[in-house]
């Protein structure tokens, strides 16, 4: 096991990290997370896709600081850096289809300037890559060894492709400069502060069951996704950073269903009177979507505890008041 269960003592205080994208879904949970352990905090998002709402509760916090930036300009910071925590980029199909050229030169220029800051820092540097670097994958489960099965200039290329070259100049940085880098494909994932509109499934599905309107599925509803509660993700990942792994490592829950099954398990648990309507199925959806955790089983000594139900009865409370008008 690699995995190390303490932060590095460090004589100067606490360590800082530094988390792009800190005011999404995923990077604010991480935030709390970091803070919880005793971390400084630096916050760098342009809320292109994140929101304030999701990092106002540390407002006053002397250990948080926030700065509205776009990671693909230049980061300048003062202070010292242990840590860079790489989540800045647009993560739902709704916005990188929107914002294509966005999300690829956040996942280049901006992974550039994150692994620029690392150098300069010399801070351990985190990169948060995707099951979608796999695309519509010909392996099942997928293991990090498989190179993938992606249309590079389908609609989802850009997003994809944006990843796979994060992953690149990552591993470049790594054996050119030495920097201590890790990287962590992160497969579906839902819990509080997904945005309602964000066009995922979890928030779809719940927004429309909760509105007691049919529920979407694309397809006859076979293809396959496997959903992890954001606590054990942001807890594997942070396992993933302090451990000495420099290769890619899946972090999901490997508890596969059919997205059919899904959406009738949303239903039950929200009561909700909806029913089932069949739409096509998107270009390039992927068919099948399974992490291989052994990995990060055998090195980090990591995997999910949340089971669905239990996950899904903590996330419906947040959207029934996101639907009711509550703040």
């Amino acid at each position: 096991m690699l995995y190390k269960k303490t932060d590095p003592a460090k004589p100067d205080g606490s360590p800082v990290s530094v988390v792009t994208g800190g005011a999404g879904f995923l990077g604010s949970h991480l935030v709390d997370y970091l803070l919880a352990r005793g971390h400084r905090v630096i916050v760098l998002d342009n809320l292109v896709t994140g929101s304030v709402e999701n990092i106002a509760h540390h407002a006053g916090n002397e250990k948080f600081k926030f700065i509205q930036q776009d990671v693909t300009e230049f980061l300048f910071l003062d202070s010292p850096v242990d840590y860079i925590w790489h989540f800045a980029s647009p993560a739902s199909p709704v916005d990188y289809l929107e914002l294509p050229i966005q999300t690829l030169k956040v996942g280049a220029l901006g992974t550039h300037k994150a692994l620029g800051l690392a150098r300069h820092k010399n801070a351990r540097f985190l990169l948060t890559s995707t099951s979608e670097i796999y695309g519509d994958p010909l392996v099942h489960p997928q293991t990090e060894e498989y190179w993938g099965n992606v249309n590079s200039i389908g609609p989802r290329g850009c997003y994809d492709e944006a990843k796979r070259f994060a992953e690149a100049i990552t591993m470049a940085y790594h054996r050119q400069h030495g920097i201590q880098t890790r990287i962590v494909r992160i497969f579906n994932t839902y819990g509080p502060r997904m945005r309602v509109d964000d066009g995922r499934v979890v928030p779809s599905l719940l927004g429309q069951a909760l509105r007691n309107e049919p529920l979407t599925v694309f397809g006859d509803g076979s293809q396959t996704r496997s959903f992890c509660f954001h606590t054990d993700l942001v807890e594997g990942i942070y396992r993933l950073m302090m451990s000495e792994v420099s290769l890619p490592v899946n972090i999901g829950n490997p508890d596969e269903k059919t997205v059919l099954e899904f959406a009738r398990e949303i239903i039950r648990l929200t009561g909700s009177r909806s029913d089932v309507v069949f739409k096509p199925l998107p270009q390039d959806d992927p068919r099948q979507r399974k992490p291989d955790i052994s990995r990060a089983k055998q090195l980090l000594d990591w995997e999910p505890r949340v089971s669905l139900a239990d996950g899904l009865g903590r996330t419906i409370p947040y959207f029934r008041q996101k639907f009711s008008g509550g703040s």
